[in-house]
């Protein structure tokens, strides 16, 4: 029985890449190939020299389908199968593969805006609804809008076998949060982009669509992240506190390189209002949602965990922000073992998911991330 195969990949367009997909009908006993597409429509090549490759990367089923079709998040090559300028991930690939001993695992807080008709879903078409305050994980039809998108794209990402651990609504009205992982950094950068492109497929069908700009609506309103959590091994284990303040300062003493890598647009959401450290300034503390890194009060006083990096924008590519966190990070640990002039905060009241979670390396047994040893020069990865 043939089934659907949905290539999906990230094109060039600027600042911010889209996601395209398109389909293809398989014999039940073959695998998803290597597959090509233009790029000069995707704004990744010249009409004169328009092929593109597409080099699946990981496979998982299409819960928006039949039972036997799946969904395959490709990587973008040229036709020489060196990675397209576009290619993110393959530079990832290269800094976790360097420093794989640490096994760094990360956490990452999608946050999105639904929208209709050109402004958040749910606002009245003229004038804006009640102040910020009620719809912060708030209860209530009036309030609420997109729900029912919510538990429908919810219910997908676990069909699907993401490591989808849960979701919320945000602070502004139409404004909502899924969270993925924990994973290593080349598996949450997968899934958060399949989750995404489930998103905006779901979207469809509600007649709305969801954006990920970082500030959607100007003026008293929150903005939209993509808050990262994230830990090595050492920060994980006893003592590991020195380690996650060592990296904290190693993030502090390359504060433009991190922020040209966590997407377009974050001077119109980090001011420092609306809980966003400005983005030309770099601080760290316990609970502090108002500091460029967060240390979880409970790490303060397990004195071990991870810290969570609230400055990416929900428009972030988590190929890139992955990549220059590890690379700081871990660059910074294999010169020495930590910081003695690490800033003391003191712990407040407050909490947030653990990057080390049970769930955190436990992928579903019906997804597959892939390397080139599955799919180059032979054919791509056994479905499962």
């Amino acid at each position: 029985m043939p089934y659907q195969a949905e290539y999906i990949w990230i094109d060039g367009t600027e600042p911010s890449p889209l996601l395209r997909s398109k389909t293809r009908i398989l014999a039940d006993d073959k695998e998803p190939p290597i597959w090509g597409f233009d790029g000069s429509s995707t704004n990744q090549a010249e009409g004169s020299n328009s092929d593109c490759v597409l080099r699946p990367v990981f496979i998982c089923p299409d819960p928006l389908r039949g039972i036997d079709d799946v969904l395959v998040m490709c990587e973008v090559l040229n036709v020489d199968m060196k990675p397209h300028s576009t290619n993110m991930r393959a530079k990832l690939e290269t800094v976790a593969k360097k420093y794989a001993r640490f096994e760094p695992i990360f956490g990452l807080e999608q946050e999105y805006t639904f929208m209709q008709n050109g402004r958040p879903y749910g606002w009245p078409s003229n004038g804006y609804p009640a102040p910020q305050g009620p719809y912060y994980c708030g209860v209530g039809g009036d309030i609420m809008p997109g729900r029912d998108i919510v538990e429908a794209h919810t219910a997908a990402c676990m069909a699907a076998g993401l490591a989808i651990e849960g979701t919320n609504a945000e602070v502004m009205m139409g404004q909502w949060e899924f969270q993925i992982g924990a994973l290593p950094p080349l598996e949450v950068s997968d899934q958060l982009w399949v989750a995404r492109w489930l998103l905006f497929r779901i979207a469809e069908d509600f007649g709305v669509f969801a954006t990920l700009e970082p500030k959607p609506m100007l003026g008293d309103w929150n903005g939209a992240g993509c808050h990262t959590n994230y830990s090595t091994k050492p920060m994980r284990e006893e003592g590991g506190y020195r380690h996650i303040i060592a990296a904290c300062e190693a993030i502090g003493k390359k504060v433009d390189e991190h922020i040209e890598n966590y997407g377009p647009g974050v001077e119109l959401r980090l001011t420092g209002a609306h809980e966003t450290a400005h983005y030309t300034e770099f601080s760290y503390g316990v609970s502090d949602r108002g500091a460029s890194i967060r240390i979880p009060w409970q790490v303060a006083i397990d004195k071990k965990g991870y810290l969570e990096d609230r400055r990416p924008n929900a428009n972030m590519d988590p190929y890139r922000v992955t990549r220059v966190i590890v690379n700081t990070t871990c660059s910074a640990s294999s010169g020495g073992s930590g910081s003695s002039s690490a800033k003391k905060a003191s712990s407040k009241n407050g909490s947030s998911k653990k990057a080390g979670s049970k769930k955190a390396a436990k992928k579903s047994a019906s997804t597959k991330t892939l390397t080139s040893v599955d799919v180059l020069p032979k054919k791509s990865s056994k479905r499962r």
